[in-house]
């Protein structure tokens, strides 16, 4: 392996222990993004079924998400398919920068089974208009969303392209819901819905209603939901904590034998939440409590084209029923039977954060992390940035270094053989044959190169100093002794060539880690300086200073380790050089001691 090779892997591997570099990136106006990996393996949320198309629910918090970059609503929000290039309808239900919260519903076309998959979060454009189509996250057979999101005294608006708006509005929004806010019912008046030809339901049709629960008391034949035409019924509700659905004209209208009921089982509790749905699929009535399958009874629905009503019974209804006390959210009708594994999925995923959803770090367009590495340089004081420039300015300087120096000391060495060779050849007909080679060729430049040749031209030429009035050579055994010292002076000043500017490194090595653990010092002093002025101590307020204190002495060993295995090889490679031109020095000595005692040595024709 070369020398610049080496060098050029080391800069490599140090520049790759930096934050991880980022793919291709979706569209150049957005500065930041983050992956976000919904996970269905046995290690995340162990689905094992498809449950197709999915309104995922997205929660960010200053636990997973730093606020920082983007709009004050949140408007340049998008959200990218794992090709990072298609992007997925979305819509934001509540952003709060100030709170830190974040609740996104995201449609992720195929939910992925036994898989991991990942989307993209792309997000700090300031020019970027709101990209969020709620119509569009929601596939076409959800008839009725409700988020009840609004200001309370105002009717819950539907989020499907429907448009199926209620005609009046709940007791009171509440903010706790399981997401978001949430509709307060007092008992006394339910949520009317409109008459739409989108919620009419067909003799033997399909349906789903799903909707979270949190009663306040439990109280004996409570209505949730309840849809009546005539003699046709369809109630989902709660008698004394069971959940139930029943219908009613299910086998014929006016001539069925009466109502069925799912079978009753364990009783939700009250004040806490609970997931109920209730699919139809044309052969039986399903009831989930949950996510997971709770009752089923042989049954269709009826024809059903009147107004329904949420949190009690429609009006008119005879006797029997009482409205709902507590809090409802997330209510959603469908005009299909939605599978149990999409049911399992929204109860599992809508209330609380499981290992379903991963959320990656954040990350720059320039592709170094913005998460954790973000925190800690947000958190460098002035002090601690000086030091750290002062080492990056040593670290650059210790590799300009080393390359020159690699490359001076391989050309030297490479140069030292060809002049070997070259020698061995003439050396024992002629010990002065290589000095009148012509140094503009080709040879004579790279002869040029060698150190060992700029010996044997220094002591060629004390050769030549001693001629007598013939012409002639004359050498005696003081000569001998002189060629010699002038050839070692030569050899010094070659040592200190291969050895200048190696200074900087034994720098680099030694004044690195000791200048890095000075801006850590200072910066853990001023750290809990601050910490003791504000008179709040707590991880959260030293963590990050402490962090980002640390960080200067990490560069410092950033310069030094680099420096230091460079100043190694130098240094073999030096010597390797230095030990050659030694044992020159002594051969040519000893050649020249030996042409004085042969007077018909070649020497002495010269």
């Amino acid at each position: 392996m070369t020398v610049k090779r080496a060098l050029f892997l080391l800069l490599t591997a140090a520049f790759m222990c930096l934050p991880g570099v980022a793919n291709a990136w979706w569209q150049n106006d957005w500065s930041y993004r983050k992956a976000i990996t919904i996970d269905t393996t046995p290690k995340g949320a162990n689905i094992t079924e498809s449950a197709g198309r999915v309104p995922l629910l997205i929660r960010l918090h200053p636990g997973n998400f730093q606020f920082d970059g983007l709009q004050d609503n949140g408007a340049d929000i998008r959200f990218i398919a794992a090709d990072d290039k298609t992007p997925l309808n979305y819509h934001v239900e509540q952003y709060d920068a100030v709170l830190g919260v974040a609740l996104v519903w995201v449609d992720v076309p195929q939910f992925p089974a036994g898989a991991a998959q990942s989307v993209w979060m792309y997000y700090g454009n300031n020019k970027a208009p709101e990209g969020g189509k709620a119509a569009d996250t929601f596939d076409p057979d959800y008839t009725l969303v409700y988020h009840f999101n609004g200001a309370s005294g105002t009717p819950p608006k539907d989020l499907t392209a429907y448009g199926n708006n209620a005609q009046n509005a709940p007791a009171r929004i509440v903010e706790d819901g399981i997401v978001g806010k949430a509709a307060q019912f007092n008992g006394t008046g339910p949520l009317n819905l409109p008459a739409s030809p989108s919620l009419n339901v067909s003799a033997g049709g399909s349906f789903t209603f799903s909707v979270w629960v949190k009663p306040g008391a439990l109280a004996p034949q409570t209505l949730l939901y309840s849809r009546r035409d005539s003699a046709n019924a369809l109630l989902i509700g709660l008698d004394n904590g069971v959940p139930f659905a029943e219908v009613d004209g299910a086998a014929g209208g006016a001539n069925s034998p009466g109502p069925v009921r799912t079978p009753a089982g364990q009783p939700v509790a009250a004040n806490q939440w609970t997931h109920i749905a209730v699919t139809a699929d044309g052969k039986n009535i399903t009831l989930y409590v949950g996510g997971k399958q709770y009752a089923q009874v042989a049954a269709t629905l009826p024809a059903l084209t009147s107004a329904a009503a949420v949190g009690g019974d429609v009006a008119g209804a005879p006797a029997g029923f009482t409205g709902f006390t507590g809090v409802l959210d997330e209510l959603r009708l469908s005009k299909v039977a939605r599978p149990a594994a999409l049911i399992a999925l929204d109860a599992m995923s809508q209330g609380a954060e499981s290992k379903l959803v991963a959320y990656g770090a954040d990350e720059k367009q320039s592709g170094f992390g913005f998460g954790y590495f973000g925190v800690i340089v947000k958190s460098v004081t002035v002090d601690a940035w000086v030091v750290i420039g002062i080492l990056l300015v040593m670290a650059a300087i210790s590799w300009v270094v080393m390359w020159n120096k690699a490359a001076y000391v391989g050309t030297v060495d490479k140069a030292n053989g060809l002049f070997v060779r070259r020698f061995r050849e003439v050396a024992g007909k002629h010990l002065v044959g290589l000095a009148h080679t012509d140094e503009k060729s080709e040879e004579g430049r790279r002869l040029r190169q060698s150190s060992m040749y700029r010996l044997y031209r220094a002591g060629v030429a004390e050769i030549h100093s001693r001629v007598d009035g013939n012409g002639r050579t004359v050498i005696t055994a003081e000569s001998i002794e002189a060629i010699r010292a002038t050839m070692d002076a030569t050899l010094v000043r070659e040592n200190q060539r291969l050895s200048k500017s190696m200074v900087v490194l034994t720098i680099a090595i030694s004044g690195g880690p000791f200048l890095g653990l000075l801006g850590t010092v200072v910066g853990v002093m001023i750290t809990f300086a601050a910490i003791a002025a504000a008179g709040d101590v707590n991880v959260n307020a030293i963590a990050p200073g402490i962090a980002a204190a640390l960080l200067a002495t990490v560069t410092g060993l950033f310069v030094a380790i680099p420096a230091l295995f460079g100043y190694n090889y130098l240094l073999i490679r030096n010597k390797n050089v230095t030990a050659n031109m030694q044992v020159f020095v002594d051969e040519f000595v000893t050649r020249l001691a030996e042409a004085h005692r042969n007077p018909d040595h070649a020497l002495a024709a010269d």
